[in-house]
């Protein structure tokens, strides 16, 4: 039996340590997510509504519309068109991930457009030139340019860039946010043969990382990294796209929202301190579980001394009762014959 209970209690803690070990393990910013809570309220997925013909935690409006078998498209493959998908919910996470996978494709090679944007800002559902979304935004901008607006422009196409929108600045559109970015890289992830994911990270006030893939499965390429960033508390979701002379089809296939939970942020002090308590917390645990095997032993020990000699005295008692009782008879019997 203490065999047994030793082999389950050996056994719980390697599960335990199984699943605390089950961490994300990202490094970012000199700290490393240690687990992700999927966030539902934030997160999109097939068949996107129900059977209202809605989503608990999602507007769409404009032009888009809901193939619940593949995506949501917010345009399709036609010129002049606009559609946008907004989170009902403001997110209050400090840190948290954002992962969409998304499509963007056309009949043609040479012209098309113009892209979608992923939006992390105060305001929300408001349609307008940018990309579908309305200017002068407070937050973060993160689009997916696939129409070159300005011909002596250098950077190539598509392309990612971001705009950390004050409320105030307008978008350059004539010059593809050039004047405003504070990110970017390029990316060929129209028509691409993989599913085409973009990845963001933030933790609040340290850092946003924009991570995209197109290249392979599971393939990420590091896109830009922002540092000392801030972004406005309780923003909301949106993704929007937008066509104009030239067309595409822009799909949203998933959303998927976690909040990040980070390592506290030690120095080397700090993990000295804290492997020498480890270490501690290890030496008085191993002398407390010896203590309490030496009790239970000692007591497993008694108790069968204490049932050994139980049973002489037993024996004993009966032992004596038994002599008792046959001369207690022989004196009856004696007096009976004598009378």
């Amino acid at each position: 039996m203490i065999l047994a209970k030793l082999l389950l209690l050996v056994s719980s803690l390697c599960s335990a340590s199984v699943l605390a070990s089950d961490y994300d393990g990202t490094r970012i910013a000199n700290r490393t997510i240690d687990r992700t809570v999927q966030l539902l309220t934030h997160s999109l997925f097939a068949p996107y509504i129900d059977q209202d013909l809605q989503n608990r935690w999602w507007d769409f409006g404009a032009d888009a519309y809901v193939n619940t078998n593949k995506h949501i498209r917010l345009t399709r493959n036609k010129s002049s068109l606009m559609g946008w998908l907004w989170s009902r919910l403001p997110l209050t996470s400090h840190n948290w991930i954002i992962e969409v996978e998304f499509k963007i494709s056309g009949g043609t090679s040479h012209l098309y457009g113009d892209g979608l944007a992923l939006w992390i800002t105060t305001e929300r559902a408001q349609p307008g030139p940018v990309f579908g979304s309305k200017d002068h935004f407070t937050g973060i901008g993160i689009f997916l340019d696939t129409y070159k607006n300005d011909l002596h422009s250098e950077y190539p196409f598509p392309r990612i860039i971001a705009m950390n929108g004050d409320g105030k600045t307008s978008y350059d559109l004539a010059k593809d946010g050039v004047p405003n970015m504070i990110g970017e890289c390029a990316a060929d992830y129209r028509r691409s043969s993989v599913a085409t994911k973009l990845k963001v990270i933030y933790v609040k006030d340290t850092v946003l990382d924009v991570k995209i893939q197109w290249k392979g499965w599971e393939e990420w390429s590091n896109c830009f990294t922002l540092n000392d960033i801030s972004l406005p508390q309780s923003p909301y979701i949106g993704l929007t796209a937008m066509t104009g002379d030239v067309s595409d089809a822009h799909d949203i296939i998933s959303v998927s929202t976690s909040s990040a939970i980070l390592s506290s942020a030690e120095t080397p002090r700090d993990k000295l301190q804290s492997t020498e308590s480890e270490a501690g917390w290890f030496s008085f645990s191993f002398v407390r579980f010896l203590l309490f095997g030496g009790a239970v032993a000692g007591i497993w020990f008694g108790w069968r001394t204490y049932g050994q000699s139980g049973s002489k005295r037993d024996q004993a008692f009966w032992c004596a009762l038994g002599t008792s009782t046959m001369d207690t008879t022989s004196v009856h019997a004696f007096s009976v014959t004598f009378l």
